[in-house]
């Protein structure tokens, strides 16, 4: 199944949301309007928005509020993938150019300035200091985790622990913050807000592990980018961390560590990626994945039998599972 079939009770919503992300990133400044534009037509799964409206479900559901929470953290999703892109040097993103690729740096950089500045008026109309709290202290986490990322490249002794804290960081923040302000916007019994919000960090931290495996196992076609990108670039991810701490089989570890610490990494990266799947590091992540999509479905028995309890657990099965 395709994760817009899952979208469909929500269509008519879904559809507001991009219009008016159409609208949020409109700019009298003509180069500012065509990098964004360029970005939000790159598409996107939208999984922030529609963990917003979900957990709106769970309270007094206002579409007029939960739509501004919705793109206010997609629009904070967009403007970190820019940044990604110049600090990862990536060419292209969901088969699109990125915007360095099709500008140049300094202007995707400006261009995720801008995006993220606009998130953060469309939020300020909200009274709710809580709100702007948890917002803000997400922001920071999540350029935090990008640096520790930026900090760790090519680093081959890093362990499990470090690198469940940077992609709790880098992704599973955004998607429980999310959850968390969609609930909170409309007025949701606190409980209820607390399991939503730990619902969503579940769900994201077996979102990034799958994003991770992939990089392995999907096609450069499925990705929208090259295979193996992440590696090319540095990034040490759970597969290759449990290839180069492999004990069973140490000289392939020790073959790993020497082609990343190669200057001809990115002529070997085949080699390099089937080293890792040699390892055992797919079914390892798959298995780590597994368990954290575990922890998500247990938190929804928590919450009350509704119709938006069987959808995000759909969803959340759905990108804990997803080949692309």
């Amino acid at each position: 199944m395709k994760l817009v079939n899952l979208y469909n009770k929500l269509r008519p919503e879904l559809i507001k949301i991009e219009n008016q992300l159409q609208k949020e990133v409109d700019s009298d400044h003509l180069l500012l309007k065509q990098t964004a534009q360029h970005l939000l037509e790159a598409g996107g799964k939208r999984i922030r928005p529609i963990f917003v409206l979900l957990a709106g479900k769970f309270g007094n559901y206002d579409f007029d509020k939960l739509s501004k929470v919705a793109i206010t953290l997609e629009l904070i999703h967009m403007a970190s993938l820019v940044h990604d892109d110049v600090i990862d040097n990536a060419d292209t993103r969901r088969g699109y150019p990125t915007v360095k690729a099709q500008w140049d740096n300094l202007t995707a950089m400006y261009t995720g300035d801008y995006i993220l500045a606009r998130s953060l008026i469309l939020i300020s109309q909200f009274d709710n200091q809580e709100i702007h709290k948890i917002l803000s202290k997400a922001i920071v986490q999540m350029v935090e985790g990008e640096i520790e990322q930026i900090r760790d490249f090519y680093n081959v002794d890093q362990d499990l622990p470090n690198y469940l804290k940077r992609i709790k960081r880098k992704t599973a923040l955004l998607i429980s913050v999310s959850c968390q302000l969609g609930a909170l916007a409309v007025d949701t019994p606190r409980q209820h807000i607390i399991n939503i919000k730990r619902f969503g960090y579940n769900v994201g931290m077996a979102f990034q592990i799958t994003d991770d495996i992939l990089d392995f196992t999907a096609t450069s076609e499925q990705l929208g980018k090259p295979a193996g990108s992440d590696l090319k670039q540095g990034n040490i991810t759970l597969p290759v961390i449990y290839a180069l701490q492999q004990k069973e089989n140490p000289m392939l570890a020790k073959e790993l560590r020497n082609l990343i610490a190669s200057p001809k990494l990115a002529n070997n990266i085949e080699h390099a990626i089937q080293l890792v799947k040699q390892s055992g590091g797919l079914e390892f992540s798959t298995k780590l994945s597994d368990q954290y999509l575990a922890k998500a479905f247990d938190v929804l028995q928590e919450l009350p039998d509704i119709p938006a309890r069987k959808h995000m657990y759909d969803i959340a099965a759905f990108i804990g599972k997803r080949d692309y």
